[in-house]
């Protein structure tokens, strides 16, 4: 891997740790300060279509079912396509008030879209899917 493929690996990291540092601080703003301002996030059963909208989802969600809550998350690959976009695939679920782990069927496989643009790697698009359980 070249050196700047080094940087940007180093900077698409440190864009889904500020990310997930936000969430578990209940920081709906700092949650979408890396997204793109068209950014799009797909999740069972729902489409938000801007920044914007997933920053207001956030909060409320914050502030109500999620209070108090983190993620877990372990990335399975990252890849780049072309010079300005990179494509990451994670295993994540979220970790309600109280709890130490992830239930199984709480998992979800997720897909992030990261755009280079202005020198900075901001997420483009997000989207999950559930897990589905050994056999199904």
């Amino acid at each position: 891997m070249s050196d700047s493929r080094a940087e940007d690996k180093a900077a698409i990291q440190a864009v889904l740790v500020a990310s997930y540092k936000a969430w578990e601080a209940g920081n709906a703003d700092g949650m979408v300060a890396d997204y793109t301002a068209d950014a799009t996030a797909i999740m069972t059963g729902s489409l938000r279509d801007s920044r914007d909208v997933i920053r207001e989802n956030m909060a409320l969600a914050f502030d109500g079912p999620l209070k108090g809550s983190s993620t877990y998350n372990k990335q399975l690959s990252l890849r780049f396509v072309g010079r300005d976009a990179a494509i990451v695939v994670s295993e994540s679920g979220i970790l309600f008030a109280g709890e130490t782990e992830v239930p199984d069927t709480g998992k979800v496989n997720a897909t992030w879209v990261f755009e280079k643009r202005d020198g900075r790697w901001l997420i483009a698009a997000y989207h999950n899917s559930p897990m589905l359980a050994p056999g199904q």
